[in-house]
């Protein structure tokens, strides 16, 4: 008995000199925070109505309310007689964008590049030209390796300029980069092994785990992203088969990884003999970074590029290159998964490498991006963010005392979809409440005009944005 009353008296417990006005929103949001951060674990039974509502000095139908609502977050479960417990499972991962723009919603949450009608024009020419000329393998052949020893050679082009010099025999042609990142580790983390990442990281990691099987191991990050040290150790302590990193400023906080940071981590992987997988969706548009983690050690790497978000969003067609000695399991895994990539948007992809389109659209992505962040800098000057100059997007912590889920919420009512920092996280470690917004995702005034919503939010007190939910 005197057991089982320490172990409920070491529970954590919300603090009351912290509720606001509403009350029920105020304490759900210090449990979800509690539960985010790891204070309170899953399938912690939490507090009785009565008894927290006497702990508390609220009423009863307040901690009802405050309970419903992370019933409703997908944080909690009540069970009938038994009580209400931080859930033992988590639900789906929501994406952190909408999946569809809803009335005259600015949406800065979808990370998109900047487009104009120019890139209709252009794809609507190419369809054209393809129309006249599809060649014969487009249409009728089921075989991939019939349809896409062109397209390699065309993508071992490309990819030399994003750094990295290549046999078309190691590339795979896939439909997008999450097609690559999927097949990559697939073949480099079998089923109960662990792959280390950045501590905000990737958002469709978390999944692709639960899905394949291998468990997720976030990484303290600085602004350079993994730190070697940490991935040494993690290496030390467990049965840690590959590291994904987005070492050019694709990840949530925009890091740009140095040169002598890239080898550091190459000599941790060489050390433990671990994979390294490389997302590298942004290619050429990054003038800054050093060359790709694969140029160093290609024995262990796998390299993931597309164009989606450095020339049209449609075409969705990307390039995974893969280690010598992992050619024949990508290409096994491939077939399994995707069969191959779609022959048409290939098509369309070689023809804009070959004619100079991609590299065309790639420049002039780099200039309308500048002009994005310059805006960003004017309408956000009282603020720090991280970003990169060709980053899509930027990264902005909370000041003290915002409450994430409510600043993001508090958007959306005043017309701006934000994505919410907690999509990103991939570690326990503690949690400082952020935001990312893209950059390119709609027309430069409605950029300006959400910005100018995000900032008036960022310099309102805590408790008016409670109040106003």
């Amino acid at each position: 008995m005197i057991s089982v009353i320490n172990e409920l008296m070491t529970i954590w417990r919300p603090d009351p000199a912290l509720i606001r006005r509403p009350a029920y929103l105020s304490l759900a949001d210090q449990i979800a925070r509690a539960i985010h951060e790891g204070r309170l674990e899953n399938g912690t039974q939490l507090a009785t109505h009565r008894q927290l509502a006497d702990e508390m000095n609220l009423s009863v139908q307040t901690i009802s309310r405050a309970y419903e609502e992370l019933i409703r977050r997908g944080l909690v479960s009540g069970e009938i007689g038994r009580g209400t417990f931080v859930q033992a499972r988590q639900p789906e991962p929501t994406p952190p964008y909408l999946p569809e723009r809803l009335g005259d919603l600015i949406d800065l949450s979808i990370l998109k590049p900047v487009c104009e009608p120019m890139h209709l024009d252009k794809m609507r020419a190419m369809l054209g030209q393809l129309a006249q000329d599809l060649p014969a393998s487009a249409a009728l052949s089921f075989r991939p390796n019939n349809i896409f020893p062109r397209h390699r050679l065309a993508a071992a082009e490309w990819l030399l300029g994003c750094g990295l010099e290549t046999s078309p025999l190691n590339i795979s042609v896939t439909n997008g980069a999450t097609a690559g990142m999927t097949v990559a580790l697939m073949t480099a983390a079998p089923q109960g092994t662990t792959v280390a990442t950045e501590a905000i990281g990737h958002h469709t990691l978390v999944p692709l785990a639960s899905y394949l099987g291998f468990h997720l191991e976030g990484l303290p990050i600085d602004r350079e992203g993994i730190l070697p040290q940490a991935l040494d150790d993690a290496c030390t302590r467990g049965n840690i088969r590959a590291v994904f990193v987005q070492p050019s400023a694709i990840s949530p906080t925009a890091t740009l990884m140095g040169a002598a940071r890239r080898a550091a981590l190459v000599e941790v992987a060489r050390k433990h003999d671990i994979a390294i997988i490389e997302n590298d969706i942004l290619g050429p548009l990054v003038t800054r970074s050093a060359p790709p983690i694969a140029a160093l050690a290609p024995e262990r790497t796998f390299y993931v590029t597309s164009f989606t978000k450095i020339t049209v969003p449609g075409l969705r067609i990307g390039y995974l290159v893969a280690p010598d000695r992992f050619v024949a399991a990508i290409a096994n895994r491939h077939l399994v998964s995707n069969w191959m990539a779609t022959p048409l948007v290939a098509e369309m992809a070689t023809r804009w490498v070959q004619d100079g389109t991609a590299a065309q659209l790639v420049e002039w992505q780099r200039t309308a991006i500048h002009q994005r962040h310059a805006i960003a800098s004017e309408v956000l000057a009282q603020t720090p963010f991280r970003s990169q100059p060709e980053s899509l997007h930027v990264w902005l912590d909370l000041p003290e005392g915002q409450a994430e889920e409510s600043f993001v919420a508090q958007a959306r009512l005043q017309g701006v979809a934000i994505a919410p920092g907690m999509s990103f996280r991939v570690s326990d470690a503690p949690w400082t409440p952020s935001v990312r917004i893209s950059l390119g995702s709609t027309s430069e005034t409605e950029l300006r005009t959400g910005l100018g919503i995000v900032a008036k939010l960022l310099m309102a007190d805590p408790e008016h944005l409670l109040l106003a939910i």
